[in-house]
């Protein structure tokens, strides 16, 4: 998969600003490239220029919540 590929997942667990300020920067801090785009409403967290969705989610699911890809 492409780095500049569109990743989206829901996570349910996502509740907040700070939960979202959460997975920003842990997202930045292993793919400082990556363009993060967060929808409290839909809970849902789009990432481009980034790893593949795998190493993507391992990083959300490090800070305690629960990726599940979105289509």
């Amino acid at each position: 998969m492409s780095d500049n590929a569109r990743l989206a997942f829901t996570v349910a667990d996502m509740t907040c600003g700070h939960c979202a300020k959460t997975i920003t920067g842990a997202v930045l801090s292993v793919f400082p490239a990556a363009k993060i785009e967060i929808d409290l409403g839909t809970k849902r967290v789009s990432v481009e220029n980034a790893g593949d969705r795998s190493a993507v989610a391992s990083v959300i699911e490090a800070e305690g919540y629960s990726p599940v890809d979105a289509a």
